[in-house]
């Protein structure tokens, strides 16, 4: 069990963009000496579909609306890297501890995903790009400052990644109930005005 840090750091970081996680660990396991990372992820045309995949997402997720289209298509697929990235760190452990270090990871990546798609598209009632761009730009440092300290000390990333999804869930809360609160005004000013509701004739 003692992938299991890593593999539930690496599947908040795959949460958040699954492509960054891959090609940092790929990366580091390859030029950096990092031994935790799998062979498998080192290997020449892996980096080269992260790269491919990272600079898309780079680009697409810092434009409002197509952030949230490009989250829901990675519904499956974020959680699905991080479990194949758990199941390979996992190495040789016994198919028991196999099956739970890829279902933390993946548990746990759906969880962040979920956190990041919401911010997303309370961020979108907003339409200007400036606060995609800033978030999707932070997003980017944060996963791949998150996922090199996990790979030397995945301990002390486990603890960060734990603390940036409590902060997550409660934006997410925050966020909506900011939203709720604004939508409930904006009624109360409409029907102060006698303006009829989306949907409904005039009589």
């Amino acid at each position: 069990m003692e992938a299991l840090p890593l593999a539930v750091t690496t599947g908040w970081a795959s949460g958040v963009n699954a492509y960054a996680c891959v090609l940092i660990l790929g990366l580091l396991g390859r030029f950096a000496g990092a031994g935790d990372v799998p062979d498998a992820l080192t290997t020449t045309p892996v980096l080269i579909a992260a790269g491919v995949l990272f600079a898309f997402e780079f680009v697409a997720d810092k434009i409002p609306y197509v952030d949230s289209a490009w989250d829901a298509i990675s519904t499956v697929i974020r959680p699905t890297v991080a479990t194949i990235i758990a199941a390979l760190m996992s190495g040789e452990a016994s198919t028991l501890q196999q099956a739970v270090i890829a279902t933390a990871g993946g548990l746990v990546a759906l969880l962040s995903h979920a956190v990041k798609s919401s911010l997303r598209l309370a961020i979108n009632t907003s339409p200007e790009p400036v606060t995609n761009i800033a978030a999707s730009s932070g997003e980017d440092v944060v996963v791949a400052g998150v996922v090199s300290l996990a790979v030397f000390h995945p301990e002390a990333a486990l603890i960060i990644a734990g603390i940036l999804l409590l902060l997550g869930l409660i934006g997410v809360y925050l966020a909506f109930r900011f939203i709720r609160r604004g939508y409930q005004r904006f009624k109360a000013w409409r029907a102060k005005r006698g303006v009829p509701a989306t949907g409904s004739s005039a009589v």
